[in-house]
């Protein structure tokens, strides 16, 4: 296993992450198998392990507790996260954190962090009635907490705001989701320039999309196997990240022993990619994408009778088409109803203006369609059990 630094803190470079722990038949997590996967993992080095309030409905932190505890305390760190993007009627920072440090049984934890800073979110982040931002960085204060940051899933935009503000003048890292198709698709490339420019680490989160990387076409899995025929998707998603600046640690949600010890093989050393693998896996990202050429020029916008920003409604169309994912999800759900792609009007005046040609009434009627089908955030977040993360 080789190793990063956050604040003077040796970081094992890949990190177990609790969301998709593996389940039992009849439900509920699978102990044993947990305990084993912890045991393997802190064998080969793994030294971080991230959960939250919500996975598994809160008996992710119960399991990952126990599992640790059986291990010197000087040997592992645990990341745990306040769930401030569910939108309670009434947040509770302290009953919230003294559960988690009962749910976990430990009196402290290494890294805590603000749960999914976003667009939906940050209301009541800054709500000054619940006091979210001073309650945690008082409790770093009292040692209860050793490194504070926050996880975030929003747009470029957005996470220049959140880092150009009170967060940002707080936190000690960034959690966000990085991995070689969203390095374009949700422009992470530019995200992890943001978070650098600001002199914070980065922790990865998806690196595998919701084992979307795990399992590709048979057309792009060939193309890999000419490559190396000895390493899976999984790897070669995995040792993209291996070089990328600023990235410390990198989170993968496994729900099996398999998938651990594949996955701690591949962070056995650093294995950066060749400048040939670099661009084949580029490649594979765009043929997955099977985008609506909008340029993003907005001409369409300046007619548009509902007001509607048409350019960010195809783009989270284009990573609905990908996979049902977390991002555009909660990205549609921050919207007002008269900006959903529901509001249009079907008029056509876009489509008339629009240098490419692009047909987008019917691109967002189908995208309004997409958006009533699919599970909303809270289902996403909770209860995910897939193949590998």
């Amino acid at each position: 296993m080789f190793y990063h630094t956050i604040k003077d803190t040796r970081l094992s470079a890949l990190g177990f992450g609790a969301m998709r722990l593996p389940l039992l038949p009849e439900g509920g997590i699978d102990r044993d198998t947990v305990f084993s996967m912890v045991d393997e993992a802190i064998a080969r080095g793994v030294n971080y392990f991230d959960t939250a309030f919500p996975y598994h409905d809160g008996f992710s932190e119960v399991v990952l507790g126990a599992a640790l505890a059986r291990h010197p305390r000087e040997k592992w760190f645990l990341a745990d996260k306040f769930p401030g993007h569910q939108h309670f009627e009434r947040f509770d920072p302290e009953g919230i954190f003294e559960r988690q440090l009962e749910r976990c049984g430990v009196d402290y934890f290494d890294f805590y962090l603000y749960h999914n800073i976003c667009e939906n979110s940050i209301a009541d982040y800054m709500d000054p009635r619940w006091g979210i931002l001073d309650y945690f960085a008082e409790q770093r204060e009292k040692g209860r907490i050793r490194h504070l940051g926050f996880s975030c899933h929003s747009t470029v935009e957005h996470l220049q705001s959140i880092l150009d503000g009170p967060y940002g003048q707080v936190v000690e890292f960034v959690q966000i989701q990085l991995n070689y198709l969203d390095w374009s698709l949700q422009d992470a490339r530019r995200k992890c320039e943001i978070i650098r420019d600001h002199g914070l680490p980065i922790v990865v989160m998806e690196p595998l999309r919701g084992g979307k990387l795990s399992h590709l076409s048979p057309e792009a899995h060939a193309r890999l196997q000419e490559l190396d025929p000895s390493r899976s998707d999984t790897s070669w998603a995995l040792r993209w990240l291996h070089d990328i600046p600023g990235v410390s640690v990198v989170l993968s949600g496994m729900s099996s022993l398999e998938q651990m010890k594949e996955n701690t093989a591949t962070f056995e050393r650093p294995e950066p990619l060749s400048e040939r693998e670099r661009a084949v896996l580029a490649e594979i990202a765009e043929g997955m994408k099977d985008s609506v050429p909008c340029t993003g020029c907005r001409y369409c916008c300046e007619g548009c009778p509902a007001g509607l920003d048409i350019p960010s409604l195809i783009s989270e169309y284009n990573d609905l088409k990908i996979q049902v994912s977390l991002t555009p999800v909660m990205r549609l759900e921050s919207l007002p109803q008269d900006k959903l792609p529901h509001a249009c009007l079907q008029c056509g005046a876009c489509r008339q203006i629009c240098p490419q040609g692009i047909a987008i009434p019917d691109i967002l009627a189908e995208l309004a369609d997409m958006f009533d089908r699919a599970p909303k955030c809270a289902d996403i977040c909770v209860h995910r059990n897939a193949i590998n993360k």
